[in-house]
């Protein structure tokens, strides 16, 4: 556990490992002298660890993850990634632009039915972005840029992406998404990170209390696509509108929780007005460890760590088990490209993709 005594935020800068083919990655620690601590590899833009204390002052690591890049490079779960260049899935691979069709490689195939997962199997988590780390405003910011060429993965448009870490005083962690592109091109990056406030490798994540300010879901078909229509939440067990236990309707018969084996679905915000607003805040009542959830985004993808294999090695020796950790995915509709009457995710020449999420620390 990195030492927290420096009143005014620091930034450490280590070597990560080498991939096969040279290119080198690095950790980065990011403290802002109130507590938090914060390590992110420019391998994927990945969290590796949070460090975060509970009511009494105890520090744990409270998201899950790998001690290595080999273990990074091997894993399959996307544990604290940045993914795109669309996060989430794109039914069969295929998809139009200006009438024009475009295949993406398909990495995935619930229920039978092949998609494009989170830009596939070379996608923003396999790069090795550039990292530029500094102090700023009383904040340590990570700043991190990508070049995607033009036909990567299929997707056209050199598609400059860049993604911004900036721990704050306030115990936030923003992240800032940018991106431009020179020929109309589709951008859906999110945050892939796995949050157990209990600690990492602690158990499930039944106990923690969540909220969720959407009352509207998009239910899916057996290949995880949403079927296009939205549905209300009330009187089903994805009415998070008042705060509950993750764990209480889990395990319901509820043919979209069977057909996910959990939670795996995007959630509409009530508000879709322009700016930074708080969407969701999960609280472990035991540690007293509060999360809160603001972002500019329509929507978040609320996965349960359902795929998650028991036993799956984690970090200093835990294991990670089925749903051992939640994600809230900010961003915007999956295979939103098929469906005209979800937000766009296009981006253009002469636009400027922009984008933030933060999300904020407490102890109560």
């Amino acid at each position: 556990m990195p030492a927290l005594s420096s009143p005014v935020p620091t930034i450490e800068r280590r070597p990560f490992g080498v991939l096969a083919d040279g290119r080198e990655a690095e950790l980065f620690v990011l403290k802002n002298g109130r507590g938090l601590a914060v390590e992110i590899t420019n391998f994927g833009a990945t969290i590796v660890r949070w460090w975060a204390p509970d009511r009494t002052g105890q520090m744990a690591d409270i998201v899950l993850g790998y001690d290595s890049l080999a273990e990074y490079v091997d894993g399959g779960a996307f544990h604290g990634a940045v993914v795109g260049r669309y996060g989430n899935r794109i039914a069969g691979g295929k998809c139009q632009i200006d009438g024009a069709e475009y295949s993406v490689p398909l990495n995935n195939d619930p229920g039978g039915m092949p998609c494009s997962l989170h830009g596939g199997p070379d996608g923003f988590d396999r790069q090795v972005w550039q990292a530029t780390p500094r102090i700023e405003d009383d904040a340590a910011v990570l700043a991190l840029t990508h070049l995607s060429p033009d036909g990567h993965a299929g997707y056209p448009g050199n598609l400059q992406v860049s993604v911004t870490y900036r721990l704050n005083q306030e115990n936030g962690l923003q992240v800032i998404y940018g991106g431009t592109t020179d020929a109309p091109t589709l951008l859906n990056p999110t945050q892939h990170v796995y949050f157990n406030l209990a600690g990492a490798g602690q158990g499930t994540i039944d106990d923690h209390i969540l909220q969720l300010a959407a009352s509207r879901f998009l239910p899916v078909n057996a290949g995880m696509i949403p079927l296009g229509e939205m549905e209300r939440v009330v009187g089903t067990p994805f009415d998070f509108v008042a705060p509950r236990p993750i764990g209480s309707q889990l395990d319901e018969e509820h043919e979209q929780l069977e057909l996910a084996g959990g939670y795996d679905h995007t959630y509409v915000f009530d508000d879709q007005s322009v700016g930074k607003r708080v969407v969701a805040q999960t609280l472990h009542r035991d540690s007293g460890r509060m999360l809160e959830v603001w972002t500019t985004e329509p929507g978040l993808q609320f996965y349960t760590g359902n795929f998650i294999p028991d036993g799956e090695p984690g970090k200093a020796g835990v294991t990670h088990v089925k749903r051992s950790g939640f994600c809230l995915e900010t961003q915007h509709c999956p295979d939103s490209p098929h469906h005209p009457g979800l937000p766009s995710t296009e981006l253009r020449p002469g636009g400027a993709f922009h984008s933030e999420t933060e999300f904020r620390f407490a102890v109560v």
